[in-house]
């Protein structure tokens, strides 16, 4: 089986940014990196759900609404992926987030969160979430990651990926 891109990635020096996690077939896949992996708790399920709400409710509203085609957390909590048609580099996308994360700190609730609009009604934590986005925000400020550190694996059967 071939190895899964994002497990390519060394995670034990992956800094909060925003990273191009794949480019293909007319889709960029942009890596919300909000903590650091392994290192800082991941963000709380109740905060996280919540910060998806949000970002999807703020892409889907932007100037690039046409081109966004997924917004929506990582397994493991530690950030979010946003999927878009075009092309965007992690430039513009910083933009974007940093406008995102401003409009997520002056809101007063968390859209479509009763039973008939949620799956999950009961999991949301707005200030959890706005201390996440704020904390995430001075990063996306001050200390600007975007450039993937990539691992070299070995397979089974002596063959080698390595992609740096």
């Amino acid at each position: 089986m071939e190895v899964i891109q994002s497990f390519t990635i060394d995670h034990t020096r992956l800094k909060p940014g925003i990273y191009v996690s794949r480019e293909d077939k007319g889709f960029t896949t942009f890596d919300l990196r909000i903590t650091e992996p392994n290192r800082e708790p991941a963000v709380a399920p109740a905060a996280m759900h919540s910060m998806e709400h949000l970002m999807a409710t703020w892409f889907r509203n932007s100037r690039v609404k046409d081109d966004v085609v997924y917004v929506g957390p990582m397994g493991c909590l530690t950030g979010m992926y946003v999927i878009m048609t075009g092309t965007y580099t992690t430039s513009e996308m910083r933009s974007l987030t940093i406008e995102c994360l401003e409009w997520i700190l002056a809101q007063d609730k968390v859209p479509a969160t009763e039973p008939q609009t949620c799956g999950n009604c009961l999991l949301h934590d707005l200030p959890m979430c706005q201390w996440e986005c704020r904390r995430y925000l001075d990063r996306l400020r001050h200390d600007f990651h975007c450039e993937y550190t990539k691992l070299q694996i070995t397979f089974e059967d002596g063959m080698v990926f390595a992609d740096a």
